[in-house]
């Protein structure tokens, strides 16, 4: 585990968020350091995506701070006070925070290789024939360099999820936040996901992961992190998570996935 004098890749200091009457995360305190591989786990319901859009601010919190590489997200200091970032502001940082989502959201019209292209292309400035070299270092890593000029109506699920990996990666993130990557992937193809990001855990990509996969956790995560009705309900290295649960909800949360 990194040391604890670094400063932390993400930091989430009373972190909180109602959608009306719902309280969907209570003063969530959370530090990931770099390098680490922190799997969110929890009941559907329990506030895990809210979590993961609260950070790249998709859903701007409604109290607490988040902080990337000790740097506010979401607001800046101005003559009066901290006073919201404007649009511009905040899509420069997230372009230092990769997600890749539950729904792959690749553009159909565009190749694989134009997919992981197009941001770093247009967004980001860089030259394009060091964006192709990237992009084809990437398609590689990902077990895909044979599928670049292939549109994803003619790749499969894990593919075109794996594709989405790729462009996550091409934008050079200090982050990489996964929301339940591989729910919605028939049983065969998840695990041609996971073998890619633990790939990326094993390099020291510094992961945020919301998952289902018990397993994936077990072996990749640095530590478990467990929510329940929006409150985390225990943090602990992960074998100590799935061998000696600490707390009664976490027992039977996992008793579920033991059946």
């Amino acid at each position: 585990m990194p040391e604890d004098t670094a400063v932390p890749a993400v930091e989430l200091r009373g972190v909180g968020k109602r959608f009306g009457d719902h309280e969907a995360l209570a003063k969530i305190d959370l530090r990931v350091m770099p390098g680490e591989t922190i799997c969110i786990l929890g009941p559907s319901g329990s506030g895990k995506s809210t979590l993961l859009r609260c950070i790249n601010w998709l859903e701007p919190p409604d109290w607490g701070a988040v902080f990337l590489h000790g740097e506010r997200v979401g607001v800046r200091s101005g003559a009066g006070g901290n006073v919201p970032m404007n649009d511009r502001e905040l899509a420069a940082v997230r372009t230092r925070i990769g997600m890749v989502f539950q729904h792959f959201n690749l553009w159909p019209h565009m190749t694989a290789l134009g997919n992981v292209i197009e941001s770093p292309i247009h967004v980001q400035r860089r030259p394009r024939a060091e964006v192709i070299a990237q992009a084809d270092h990437l398609l590689e890593k990902v077990g895909l360099a044979d599928k670049r000029n292939v549109y994803p109506a003619f790749l499969s699920g894990g593919q075109i999820q794996r594709v989405a990996i790729a462009r996550a990666l091409a934008m050079r993130p200090e982050v990489l936040l996964f929301d339940e990557p591989t729910s919605a992937l028939d049983p065969e193809l998840v695990g041609e996901v996971l073998s890619v990001m633990k790939d990326l855990a094993r390099d020291g990509m510094t992961m945020i992961v919301v998952t289902h996969e018990m397993q994936f956790a077990r072996e990749a995560a640095s530590r478990v992190v467990f929510l329940d009705k929006g409150r985390v309900v225990e943090e602990a290295v992960a074998e100590e998570f799935f061998e000696r649960p600490a707390t009664r909800r976490s027992r039977q949360f996992l008793e579920r996935f033991n059946r």
